[in-house]
C-alpha cells in the first residue's frame, strides 16, 4: 500500500491531499489539520508524515474504501478513541 500525501499551508493549519494505492485501485482524500492538531500531534514530524502515519493508523483498521473522503484529522478520534497521532 502505498500512500502520498502533499499538504498547504492555511490561516488555521493545514489543507491535505492523499492518494492510497494498492493492487485494487486508488482512493483520494481531503484532510484538514488545525494549527491546534498540529501542534498536540506532530511530535517533532511535518505535517504530511502526521497525516501519512495518520492513514497508515486507519488502514489497518480499515479498508481504504471505508475512510472518509474529506475529514478533519481530530475526526479520526471519534471513530477510534485510541488515536494519538499515530
Amino acid at each position: 500500500m502505498l500512500v502520498e500525501v502533499r499538504c498547504t499551508t492555511d490561516s488555521d493549519g493545514y489543507r491535505c491531499t492523499v492518494e492510497v494505492s494498492d493492487a485494487s485501485g486508488k482512493s483520494h482524500h481531503r484532510v484538514r489539520v488545525s494549527g491546534k492538531d498540529f501542534q498536540r500531534w506532530s511530535r517533532g514530524r511535518s505535517a504530511e508524515a502526521l497525516v501519512r502515519d495518520s492513514f497508515a493508523f486507519l488502514i489497518e483498521r480499515e479498508p481504504k474504501q471505508s475512510i472518509l473522503k474529506e475529514f478533519d484529522l481530530a475526526l479520526i478520534r471519534r471513530y477510534f478513541p485510541d488515536y494519538d497521532g499515530a
